[in-house]
């Protein structure tokens, strides 16, 4: 059974950055897909990033040339770096993770899910 426990949430001023973590057991990267989400109160749960078993990223345009993923396989945890932080980055933010071949941030039905970490961004 897939666990994901996430870290590293915070408070910050607009243009910092920040990294969390989400640390996964239960399980190896040799055929994992795993994704950054993140969510405001009132709104659906929006795809950020996906990196596939191969460690091939993928972005959505939100985030894309401010927010890095990547995963160190030898601490089985998977981060997402954000830089040059903006408020409506404010927001509950969660990784997923599972065992698609077709990797994608585009889709929320993974079939595990962490606990949310709260990062907030104050101009």
């Amino acid at each position: 059974q897939i666990e994901l426990v996430v870290s590293g949430g915070d408070s910050v001023q607009a243009g910092g950055s920040l990294t969390l973590s989400c640390r996964l057991t239960g399980s190896d990267y040799s055929s994992i897909c795993m994704a950054w989400f993140r969510q405001v109160p009132g709104k659906e749960r929006e795809g950020l990033a996906s990196v596939d078993s191969y460690g091939s990223p993928s972005y959505s345009d939100s985030v894309k040339g401010r927010f890095t993923i990547f995963k160190d396989r030898a601490k089985n945890t998977l981060y997402l770096q954000m830089n040059s932080l903006k408020p409506e980055d404010t927001a509950m933010y969660y990784c997923a993770a599972d065992l698609w071949v077709q990797c994608t941030w585009s889709r929320a039905d993974f079939a595990s899910w962490s606990q949310g970490t709260h990062v907030t961004v104050s101009s």
